[in-house]
């Protein structure tokens, strides 16, 4: 959110795109020296702490070494952060951090519930600006046109509210892109490509938890411009688009050729741009985004976990050529990664944002789990992320899995893979990483396209447990196709785990079955979870559905039409 739209002044692209260089330029000289780096953010965090409560009870004014912070401070989760967290939310001070927050971030909804991040001035200055400015680098230098004019970005997470909730103590409770960074923190120059569009404040009234009217009014508006980029962070909310112009065009060209917004007058009526896109609909059948902006550049989201698996079909969705860049390997809570270059995944550790620490994934993270510092991982390793960091997380595990990529200059680069979630209902102890390069495998090997897909295990009528892959196919997929698809992941999840492979020989499992459903089927769900109050930043795509509603509603959303069991020869 900004109160300071200042993308349409003379000379802000160039002041935004110097400071834009000189974040990514300073974590760059970082890269000389990784351990020094982080033995100066372990030494800040403690010194500036030293006195609070927290820094008190885990003797942070002795310790001086990371051995000896390992010693002091248990790995915990947030379940261990949250009781200080309500104390300073309700107004008490020198809690977790030498300095009161400002707001506090809401959670991503990963885990369905909505945490309280505490953001302090430090914190933004040491630990999230220079990432953040750092993460538009590869967008604007290779895409400059961007930046071009105010509306030239569709940012499709940017969500400023009017009356935002507040904790206890009166600070806002919101997610990143709701916070003016400008008044808030005094960096005006933080707000985002696309946050002074004419939608971004919509000039109509709508319920703040009206979020698919406010995403519709926010698409009317956009389709009047010359649209170069799409942010979305959260990949689900970019592949929603192309169904959105689908289900609202009728609404859109009446209203385009009407002058109207949200059925109120707005701006001049339009006939000859509504003849336009009536055209589109008549010559295409199924209009695409690539038809309404024709010169779309980029996207801009997360580009591994299950959004890897339909990426490339949606990128033909927007037009031939147009680039998918990675956002930052981040979470509310603190940065992990971020991209300095146009790598399609992974982003080089930040080292001067936090104390990073690491377990393998394939075990049970516990208060004393051993941890391995940045330079001693193994790249094509899986990893759990710890980190600690100045503004109140100590020894975090912040619930998501890594995969180390590669080195650069000495560094680890990292992709997103997974949330450290287990489905585990006969030993079998699958991760997410573990189900997508299986499905990644059954896709390569076939030649299929998928729009999106998810699984769950479930026993019926007494016999083994089986898994269940719900797939919305690119294109329609036959008999054959979908037996060989569920045959071909039964292989390469035992490739994949040794603990599944042992539950299939074993018969705990039953060979998983695949379940076909309509194309539009997962972008249905997603309208009801928004249309049920959930804000789209949260609504994220999920691999493991448990629940059996969400099961049904998604199954039923798009109609299952084909049922095919793998066999084992």
């Amino acid at each position: 959110m900004t109160s300071h739209p200042t993308w349409a002044d003379p000379g802000h692209a160039e002041r935004y795109l110097v400071r834009v260089r000189a974040a990514r330029e300073r974590l760059l000289a970082e890269q000389a020296d990784p351990r020094g780096e982080q033995q100066k953010v372990l030494a800040d965090l403690l010194a500036h702490n030293a006195d609070t409560e927290f820094g008190r009870a885990h003797g942070f004014g002795s310790i001086r070494t990371m051995d000896e912070f390992r010693r002091a401070v248990p790995l915990q989760d947030f379940d261990a952060h949250a009781a200080h967290i309500e104390r300073m939310a309700a107004g008490e001070t020198n809690v977790l951090t030498a300095d009161d927050p400002v707001v506090y971030f809401t959670s991503s909804g990963s885990t369905g519930a909505h945490k309280k991040i505490p953001v302090t001035r430090r914190f933004m200055r040491t630990t999230f600006f220079p990432f953040y400015y750092a993460a538009w680098a590869p967008l604007i230098e290779h895409f400059p046109d961007v930046m071009a004019r105010p509306d030239a970005v569709l940012n499709l997470k940017h969500d400023p509210l009017a009356a935002p909730p507040r904790t206890e103590d009166g600070h806002p409770h919101v997610g990143a892109s709701q916070v003016d960074f400008g008044t808030a923190f005094g960096e005006p120059l933080a707000a985002e490509l696309g946050t002074a569009a004419p939608w971004a404040e919509l000039p109509v009234d709508v319920r703040p938890d009206d979020h698919l009217e406010k995403t519709y009014l926010r698409l009317r508006l956009a389709v009047q411009s010359d649209v170069r980029c799409v942010i979305g962070i959260n990949p689900a909310m970019i592949a929603a688009l192309p169904h959105q112009l689908n289900l609202w065009w009728p609404r859109i060209v009446k209203e385009v050729h009407d002058g109207t917004l949200g059925g109120l007058p707005h701006g001049t009526p339009d006939p000859g741009r509504a003849a336009e896109l009536s055209r589109l609909a008549e010559y295409f059948g199924t209009v695409r985004p690539a038809h309404v902006w024709p010169r779309m550049r980029a996207l801009f989201c997360w580009t591994t976990g299950v959004a890897s698996l339909y990426l490339p079909a949606l990128r033909e969705e927007f037009g031939a050529g147009v680039a998918a860049l990675p956002a930052p390997v981040a979470a509310s809570e603190g940065p992990t990664g971020v991209p300095f270059d146009r790598h399609g995944s992974a982003g080089s550790l930040v080292l001067s944002a936090c104390v990073y620490e690491f377990a393998d994934a394939d075990t049970d993270l516990t208060p004393d789990t051993p941890t391995l510092q940045p330079h001693e991982l193994e790249e094509g390793h899986d990893y759990h992320v710890i980190f600690s960091h100045v503004g109140g997380f100590y020894r975090y595990a912040v619930g998501d899995v890594v995969r180390v990529v590669d080195r650069v200059n000495g560094v680890p680069r990292v992709e997103y893979a997974g949330r450290n979630r287990l489905s585990d209902r006969t030993g079998e102890r699958l991760r997410e990483a573990h189900v997508i390069r299986a499905v990644r495998t059954a896709l390569d090997g076939a030649g299929l396209r998928l729009r999106n897909i998810s699984c769950r295990v479930a026993a019926e009528n007494g016999q083994a447990a089986r898994y269940t892959f719900a797939v919305a196919p690119h294109s329609t997929w036959d008999t054959t196709e979908a037996t060989r698809f569920a045959v071909d992941v039964d292989a390469a999840l035992s490739l994949q785990s040794a603990d599944y492979a042992r539950a299939r020989t074993g018969g705990k499992l039953a060979a998983p079955e695949t379940v076909l459903v309509e194309e539009t089927a997962f972008q249905h769900d997603w309208h009801a979870s928004v249309s049920g109050g959930i804000r789209p930043t949260q609504v994220k795509d999920r691999l493991f559905r448990q629940d059996p509603s969400q099961w049904e509603r998604l199954t039923a959303a798009g109609r299952p039409v084909r049922r095919e069991q793998a066999s084992r020869t």
